[in-house]
Order: structure tokens, then sequence, then C-alpha cells
């Protein structure tokens, strides 16, 4: 062998062993190492959409990297819920799930373009928001005594508007339908925003209102908020009764978000995403800003929040099938 040759082969086992020998995080950036995107499946300034731009913005610090929102609205969630299950599994994509996507769809949809049990992995639960039934100030509605005797003296002559078929809203409303023993006439919007406005304005008597949605209408009086279906009662509404405290103690309803990734991302960008989230969601700050929207902070980690997702099925899926709601 030459001397050049020799040398060769030397300087590429030294650059060999150096190599080799090189920490594991000197080979590979860990995570995280860019940006990270968060899918939200609904219309920018909603409640979902303010959840996770209040709890992105802190989260981002938590990380140390950017936390961008990409709202991907349509069709309840599901336009978002495939580019999600789609998207590379890598830590670098989370999104805002909710009972919508994980729980009702899979219910009311024959076929959808993703799979709510095997697509996602859970990073934790956020929070949740009490849902309201709301009444316009001419509706002559001042109390849940009022409400309940109106129903029942006078069954299907109520409309009651919800942000659409199949919402939390619209199961909340059956819930309470079937454990109240009344009925009233379902009015399904394409969204929040103009079922709100229509209940303000008198064109629909009554609303089931999710708290984020409407905080600033019930402060302002716009709107008359007679019964919770929360467990207790919600300090933003203190002198609002629960269905429960009416006697409907099956009644039980939320709008909830959770954070996931798509099932195959990595387990330590899983656990640093899971941490750093609960971190943001026990955050002084983050927590009353959430208060003041409506929102109640209820962290959870990501097993917690796989055994909740799996007691909602359950409960959920049931109520849909004996009231036969169905999507298509």
């Amino acid at each position: 062998m030459t001397i050049r040759n020799k040398l060769g082969l030397a300087a590429a086992l030294v650059a060999f062993a150096a190599t080799t020998l090189l920490p594991q995080h000197a080979q590979a950036q860990a995570f995280p190492a860019k940006p990270v995107r968060w899918v939200v499946g609904y219309p920018a300034g909603g409640g979902t959409d303010f959840l996770a731009r209040t709890a992105g913005a802190q989260l981002s610090q938590q990380l140390g990297q950017p936390v961008l929102v990409d709202n991907r609205p349509g069709a309840g969630a599901i336009i978002a819920s495939e580019n999600v299950a789609r998207s590379p599994a890598d830590g670098y994509t989370v999104f805002s799930a909710d009972n919508g996507v994980l729980v009702y769809n899979p219910a009311l949809y024959k076929k959808l373009p993703y799979d709510a049990e095997k697509d996602f992995a859970m990073v934790g639960m956020m929070g949740r928001s009490t849902l309201v039934i709301t009444a316009a100030p001419n509706a002559g509605l001042a109390d849940a005594k009022a409400l309940i005797a109106a129903l029942k003296a006078s069954p299907g002559k109520y409309s009651i508007a919800t942000p659409g078929t199949g919402s939390p809203h619209h199961l909340a409303l059956e819930l309470f339908q079937r454990e109240a023993g009344v009925t009233m006439l379902h009015v399904p919007y394409k969204g929040g925003a103009p079922a709100l406005q229509d209940l303000m304005g008198g064109q629909v008597p009554l609303m089931m209102l999710d708290l984020p949605s409407g905080v600033s209408a019930v402060k302002a009086g716009k709107v008359v908020p007679l019964i919770t279906m929360g467990a207790e009662r919600i300090p933003q509404l203190p002198n609002v009764p629960t269905a429960k405290e009416l006697g409907y103690a099956g009644v039980e309803a939320y709008t909830w978000q959770g954070l996931v990734v798509p099932t195959a991302t990595p387990k330590d960008a899983q656990a640093r995403l899971g941490a750093d989230l609960q971190k943001t969601m026990a955050d002084a700050g983050v927590r009353q800003k959430l208060f003041d929207a409506g929102w109640e902070a209820r962290p959870a980690d990501g097993a917690e929040m796989a055994r909740f997702v799996d007691a909602e099925r359950k409960k959920w899926h049931a109520l849909i099938k004996a009231r036969d709601i169905k999507l298509d």
C-alpha cells in the first residue's frame, strides 16, 4: 500500500470514529427543531380558534419554536381531520380535536376520510365549555322554571337553534329532550354566529349556546341564559341552574378540546408536546384568558384523554343510535 493510500485510510478511519463517537443529539436535531403547525378545523375568530391561539402562544414559549395556527374549516372539521391524518407523523403537526371529530362523526357518518380511533394519538386535554340553553330577550322566558312550564304546556311549539346537525349543541339538545321529556323544534344553522345573530334579533326564541361563542352577548344582556348542561353551576353564570338541579340527573354535556397528533408520531415528540401542553394549560395567564372567554381549562395527559374519549364514545354513540340521528 502506498503512503498516500495509507494516509487516506487513516483519515477515513479518524472521520468514522469521530462520527460514531458524537453524541446522538449532535447527529440528529432534537425535537423540536422547527415551527409546529397547529391545525384548527373551524374559522378564525371562533371559540376553538381562540383556545388554540391562546394556548399556542404559550406553548411556543415552552417549545422554543413558533406555533403557527392553520385554520382549515369545513364539513364539521372533517376536512381538517383528514389533513392531519395524512400529514407527516413527525411531531410538527398538531390538531385541536373536539367531541365532534373524535366522538360524534364516527357514529353520524357511514364513511369518513379518517379513522378517529386509529389515525390520532392523544397528546392531552385542554379545556371545555358548558353548553347553555338561552332565550331571546323578547321570548318571554325569564328563567328555567318558565321555560320548562312552557315546553311542557306546548310540546313542539318552541324552536331552538344550534350551530348545526350533529354538533355538540345538537347532541346536548337531544339528551336534554330525552331526559326532560320535552319536545322542541330543532333549527340547525350553518355555524354558531348566524344562529346567535338570529337569537339576539328575536328570529328564533331559543338556542343551545356554547359560552365561548356567546359570552359577550350574555354579559351585555342580549340573550338570557336559562339552564346550563354541566355537572355543576359555572362561575361565569352563578345564578343559572344546571339541568341536574332541575331533576334531570342524566344531563351533562360540554364542548371540549384536546390536542392530538398523527398516530405514528415518535414517542419522544409526543412526550415533549404532552409535557409542555400541561405546563401551558397550568399557566395562570392562559387560564384567565380562557376563563374570560367562556372556557374552563381542564388539562389532562394523553392517557387520561384516551380514557375520557372512550367513555364519551360509549355514552354518545348510544344516544345517537337511540335517537336515530344520521348525517348521510
